[in-house]
């Protein structure tokens, strides 16, 4: 499993600490050059860090979470990825069974986490992007994926020969971009989700999420090829490298 991480000394520990408690057979925090004590304090709690440019070294990094996303794959040994996020504080060791079951079935390619989003004291009100930007996107131009609960849930397992057919935006609509393109190349059936109760996070002030609702935004338009909307991403991989 993979924890993608940026400047998260203060929750990664926790995180990884819930994984190896798991049923994972390995625990990657890939670490993007992160400024603070991510990497050593990972390191400590027994978690196998590996910075983003060794994932991959061939190739030179490029910015954003889609970009780690990316390595990460490329980093894990399993057949099955799971991801979860650094800036988590509810996490459980059970979430990565729970994510990896439903890919007994060979049909099933990519598993969604469905949780309540806390915001502050309130256990709701969080997942302002999802809720104001993706959703109402998804709901008009691909209704086939309305019924996934949280479309940006940085918690989520995918096949990793799937991952690496598919095409990873560089940004932080990634996960809605990988999203639509399991369900377009292997039909809706192909996305799962599963309960996991109530995720807790750093929430971001508005400022910075207005980024994040643009790259969501311009990965769900340009994926419905509306307008002239368009976002860097890393192709997926010719079928004779996979």
């Amino acid at each position: 499993m993979v924890i993608p991480a940026l400047n998260e000394e203060d929750t990664v520990v926790a995180v990884v600490r819930a994984c190896l408690a798991s049923v994972a057979s390995e625990v990657i925090v890939l670490d993007s050059d992160s400024t603070d004590e991510t990497a050593q304090r990972a390191t400590e709690a027994g978690a196998r860090v590996v910075n983003w440019a060794e994932a991959c070294p061939e190739v030179p990094t490029r910015p954003g979470k889609g970009e780690a996303l990316w390595r990460g794959v490329r980093a894990a040994a399993g057949e099955i990825v799971v991801f979860v996020d650094a800036d988590v504080t509810t996490a459980e060791p059970w979430w990565v069974g729970a994510l990896a079951a439903p890919l007994a079935s060979p049909t099933v390619h990519m598993v969604k986490a469905s949780y309540r989003r806390a915001m502050g004291r309130s256990d709701s009100g969080g997942g302002r992007v999802t809720e104001l930007t993706a959703k109402p996107l998804l709901r008009q131009l691909f209704p086939e994926l309305a019924g996934i609960d949280q479309p940006l849930a940085g918690e989520y397992a995918i096949r990793r020969s799937t991952a690496l057919r598919l095409p990873f935006v560089d940004g932080y609509g990634v996960e809605a971009g990988l999203l639509i393109d399991i369900a377009r190349v292997y039909g809706p059936a192909a996305i799962a989700q599963a309960e996991l109760g109530l995720r807790r996070h750093r929430n971001r002030p508005l400022e910075e999420l207005a980024r994040t609702a643009d790259e969501v935004a311009a990965t769900i338009l340009s994926r419905a090829g509306v307008g002239a909307a368009r976002v860097s991403q890393r192709p997926a991989e010719p079928p004779d490298r996979i």
